[in-house]
């Protein structure tokens, strides 16, 4: 009897875990995204923002699913976000084109991480009522790491447009309604 006890409390906890855990898979695979962009290995990079991508999906729906929504889980959740979708994207595309632009590739590179975590930390505080305020920051990471397969075939300057539009998108406050 002890042993299904302990057995059943750790498959509790265990559980009570797994979107955090997913949560950390997309931190991590955030992290080595930019780790392997500053060694100049972008199309790796490119793959793992992607699977960052795919970890963040399921970590809210997890969290939904099995009744495990916790304000921690929340904010690690945006913490993993501004790795995987707002530095690592900003750095791919800074490696890749944005640099050519000198100190104005520098600044917009810079501006879109910010833009990013505002709207964050604005998403953070807010009442969920089934809509988003601005551009999710998942979703102009994963639209700026698709851009870069567009690299060699358009003009240098849509670009640094490019990242200008998705940092006020980001901000901005029209409503987006969740799916």
């Amino acid at each position: 009897m002890f042993l299904s006890d302990v057995l059943d409390q750790t498959i509790k906890k265990c559980k009570a875990q797994l979107a955090n855990m997913l949560t950390l898979a997309n931190l991590t695979l955030g992290g080595f995204a930019i780790l392997f962009c500053l060694n100049d290995h972008l199309d790796l990079s490119l793959l793992l923002i992607f699977l960052a991508a795919l970890a963040d999906r399921f970590d809210g729906i997890v969290a939904r699913k099995l009744n495990i929504e916790t304000d921690l889980g929340k904010q690690l959740d945006s913490m993993s976000d501004i790795i995987s979708f707002g530095v690592a994207p900003a750095l791919l595309i800074y490696q890749g084109i944005l640099s050519e632009f000198g100190a104005p590739g520098a600044f917009f590179t810079i501006f879109y991480i910010g833009c990013g975590a505002f709207r964050l930390a604005r998403f953070n505080i807010s009442e969920n009522n089934g809509y988003f305020t601005g551009l999710p920051i998942t979703a102009a990471g994963c639209l700026a790491t698709l851009s870069f397969f567009a690299i060699p075939y358009i003009p240098a300057p849509f670009f640094l447009f490019m990242m200008i539009i998705l940092s006020f998108s980001m901000i901005s406050p029209f409503k987006l309604r969740k799916i």
